[in-house]
C-alpha cells in the first residue's frame, strides 16, 4: 500500500479498500508473511522440497544481530530454536550447496543466545503447542550436537517444561487413534511418529492442519499413493506463492475475508462488497462454526467475525453455532480450551449484538448473554484501562476489540471502561504520532485510532488531534511490510487485515477532519 493513498481523501480511500478486496478473490488462500519458524521445519523435514537454498538463505538473512530470531519478551524462543535446529539439520546431512562456514557461524550464534536464555528463567508468552513444540526443538537440536561432536552442553528445558507429554503424544499418534483436529496443526511436534500416521489424511487441496510444517511431518520420506501426492502438491504450490519461506498458516480464507470487511464496514467505508464473496463466507459456517481455513477445526473466533461480517453487511445469520463454545459466562476459542481470550468473547458479543440490531425479535434470545458478555470482558481490563490477549502481542489490538464491542453493544454499565481505554490511548501515543507495544507501526496506530474515532467520546478535541497525529504518521510511513504481531506458533502477519485496519483508520480520521 503506498502511503500517498492515505493522505487524499474518503473517496480515494475507497477506491484503495475496494482494490484490496478485489485482491482477496485473486489470492483466495491468504496474504501472510513468511514465519521462521515454520520454514526452519521445512529445511528440517523436507530437504528434497523445491526452494531447499532459499530457505537456507532466508534463515541466515533473518537472523538478528544478537544471534536470535523473532521478536522480544519470550517470542524469540521458538523461533530461534527452530530456525538453530534447521541449521544444524542441513549441516549434520551435508547438505549440497550449502555455504558451511556460514552456516557453521549462524548456528553457533543461535546456540549462544539459546543458551543464554535457557540457563535463566523465561517469562513465555502463550503461544499455540510452545510447551510441546519447545521440548521436541530442544531434543532435536542436542541430538545434532551429538553427531557433529561440537563440543557443546546439552541445551536444558525451560523451567517447567519437560519432555512427558510429548512422549504420550507421540505414542498416541503412533497407536491411530484419532487426533484432535487442532493437533493437526502441529503435528510437526510428533516427530518420525508424525510420517505416514494412521488415521491422519491430508484434507481435499492437500493440506495437513493448515501448516506446511504439519504436512512436510506427515509425508515424511517415504509416503506414496494419492495422499502423498495430493500432500506433495500442496506444499509445491505454497512454495511457489511464496517463494521458498513458507507461512505458519494457509489458508486462512474465512479469517482474512471476514476480518477485511469488519474492518472496513465497520468504519463506514462504502466498499462493493462481491457477492459471491459474502456466499462463501456463509457457505464456511456449518453447525459446528467455521474454521480460519482449510485444515482447522472450527473455532468460535473465526466464526464470530464471520457473523459479524453478514450482519453488518445486511445479510444476518443466525449464530446458533456459538452456543458451543460457551464457557459460563464467557466463550472459549474451542470447546475445552485452556486459558482464555478477550478478543474471541469481544467477538461473539460482536456477532450476538449485530445479529439482534439486525434481527430485533431475537433479543430476549441474547440479552443475558450479551450482558454477561461485556460485564466479563470490562472485569477483565488491565489495571491502566488497557486489555492484552492470547491471540495477538500487542494490547491495542486487544483493546480496539474489546472497547469498539462494548461501546457497541454492552451499554451504559461498561461505558465507563471504554472511556477509561481511551484514555490509554491518548497517554501512550508515541512522539511521532504512533502506537505500538516495542515500536510504532502502522498496524497499531490503526487500532488505536479506532478506539478515539469509533466509540463514545469520538468529538473530543484530543481524540481528534491524536488520530490527526496518527494519520499523519501513517502518511509518512515507509509503506513496508507490517511487522508479525499475530499469534500462531510463531508470530505472523495477516498483510490484507493489517492494511484493511489501515485504511478503515485513515478513513475515520479523514472523514473527522472533513466534519471538523
Amino acid at each position: 500500500m503506498n502511503p500517498a493513498d492515505l493522505t487524499t481523501g474518503p473517496e480515494d480511500l475507497t477506491a484503495v479498500a475496494n482494490d484490496l478486496i478485489a485482491s482477496l478473490m485473486l489470492r483466495p488462500w491468504g496474504q501472510v508473511s513468511p514465519s521462521v519458524y515454520e520454514t526452519g521445519r521445512l529445511v528440517s523435514l523436507a530437504p528434497w522440497l523445491t526452494g531447499h537454498g532459499e530457505r537456507i538463505g532466508y534463515l541466515a538473512r533473518t537472523q538478528r544481530p544478537d544471534g536470535s530470531w523473532g521478536a522480544p519478551d519470550g517470542y524469540g524462543l521458538v523461533p530461534t530454536l527452530s530456525a538453530t535446529e534447521g541449521v544444524l539439520a542441513a549441516l549434520t546431512r551435508g547438505d549440497p550447496g550449502i555455504d558451511r562456514a556460514r552456516l557453521l557461524e549462524t548456528a553457533e550464534r543461535g546456540l549462544s543466545v539459546l543458551g543464554g536464555w535457557l540457563a535463566g528463567r523465561l517469562d513465555l508468552p502463550d503461544m499455540p503447542a510452545i510447551e510441546h513444540i519447545v521440548p521436541s526443538l530442544v531434543a532435536l537440536i542436542n541430538q545434532h550436537l551429538d553427531a557433529l561432536g561440537a563440543g557443546h552442553e546439552p541445551l536444558p528445558l525451560p523451567e517447567g517444561m519437560n519432555y512427558d507429554t510429548l512422549t504420550l503424544l507421540r505414542e498416541w499418534v503412533k497407536s491411530g487413534a484419532e487426533v484432535p483436529e487442532k493437533l493437526l496443526h502441529a503435528l510437526e511436534i510428533a516427530g518420525a511418529e508424525a510420517a505416514g500416521a494412521p488415521g491422519i489424511r491430508p484434507t481435499v487441496i492437500g493440506t495437513i492442519g493448515a501448516s506446511p510444517a504439519a504436512t512436510a511431518a506427515w509425508l515424511g520420506r517415504s509416503e506414496t499413493g494419492a495422499d502423498g501426492e495430493s500432500a506433495r502438491r500442496h506444499l509445491e504450490d505454497v512454495v511457489r506463492l511464496h517463494g521458498g519461506p513458507v507461512p505458519v498458516g494457509l489458508p486462512i480464507t474465512v479469517f482474512e475475508r471476514s476480518w477485511v470487511l469488519s474492518w472496513l464496514v465497520r468504519a463506514g467505508v462504502p466498499v462493493e462488497v462481491p457477492p459471491e464473496m459474502l456466499a462463501d463466507i456463509r457457505a464456511a459456517i456449518g453447525p459446528e462454526g467455521t474454521p480460519a481455513g482449510y485444515g482447522l477445526p472450527p473455532d468460535a473466533d473465526t466464526t464470530s467475525v464471520a457473523l459479524y461480517t453478514l450482519a453488518l453487511a445486511g445479510v444476518p445469520y443466525e449464530p446458533d453455532c456459538l452456543w458451543r463454545f460457551r464457557s459460563g459466562t464467557h466463550f472459549a476459542t474451542w470447546p475445552g480450551e485452556q486459558g482464555t481470550s478477550v478478543s474471541v468473547n469481544a467477538h461473539v458479543l460482536d456477532a450476538f449484538g449485530q445479529y439482534v440490531a439486525r434481527r430485533p425479535g431475537a433479543a430476549p434470545r441474547y440479552a443475558e448473554t450479551i450482558a454477561d458478555l461485556s460485564a466479563w470482558i470490562a472485569e477483565r481490563r488491565e489495571p491502566n484501562g488497557s486489555w492484552t490477549d492470547r491471540w495477538h502481542a500487542s494490547p491495542y489490538y486487544a483493546t480496539a476489540s474489546c472497547a469498539l464491542a462494548l461501546d457497541a453493544f454492552g451499554g451504559p454499565a461498561v461505558a465507563p471502561a471504554v472511556a477509561e481505554a481511551a484514555e490509554w490511548v491518548l497517554a501512550t501515543q508515541r512522539p511521532d504520532g504512533s502506537w505500538g507495544r516495542w515500536e510504532g507501526t502502522a498496524e497499531e496506530t490503526a487500532y488505536a485510532m479506532q478506539v478515539l474515532l469509533l466509540t463514545e467520546g469520538r468529538a473530543d478535541p484530543r481524540r481528534v488531534a491524536a488520530a490527526d497525529r496518527g494519520l499523519a504518521c501513517l502518511a509518512g510511513s515507509t509503506g513496508g511490510e507490517h511487522p508479525p504481531l499475530w499469534h500462531d506458533k510463531d508470530l505472523y502477519a495477516p498483510f490484507a487485515i493489517t492494511r484493511a485496519a489501515i485504511i478503515a483508520s485513515s478513513y475515520l480520521a479523514t472523514r473527522t477532519a472533513v466534519v471538523s
